[in-house]
């Protein structure tokens, strides 16, 4: 199992932007994929982005692209978001979370996730 802790959310201005962190711990961290999907007032959980244990590939919500950015970097065991031109529909609860498998979008392909951090985005 992985232990997933994010940090970095907040209040924020639309057009504004935040990046997330999502410390990591546990066995065969650098081998797993890793997620980031959120969860707003009265939603379901959504895939937001995801990375490969390499961090050469990565896959987007068609609703981010272009405004947010998956990284890790595997020698701090860490993977970010960094937001931008942040929209009051990006307003949700956003979670970490780590796949065995290479690069996932569903959130049920995901075994492990942090407890997440609210992300709220004023108009």
């Amino acid at each position: 199992q992985v232990q997933l802790v994010e940090s970095g959310g907040g209040l924020v201005q639309a057009g504004g932007s935040l990046r997330l962190s999502c410390a990591a711990s546990g066995r065969s961290f650098r081998s797993y994929g890793k997620g980031w999907f959120r969860q707003g007032p009265g939603k379901e959980r959504e895939f937001v982005a995801a990375i490969s244990w390499s961090g050469g590939d990565t896959s987007y919500a068609d609703s981010v692209k272009g405004r947010f950015t998956i990284s890790r970097d595997n020698a701090k065991d860490t993977v970010y978001l960094q937001m931008n031109s942040l929209k009051p529909e990006d307003t949700a609860v956003y979670y970490c979370a780590a796949t065995p498998q290479l690069i996932q979008t569903a959130v049920n392909a995901y075994n492990s996730w942090g407890q997440g951090t609210q992300v709220t985005v004023s108009s």
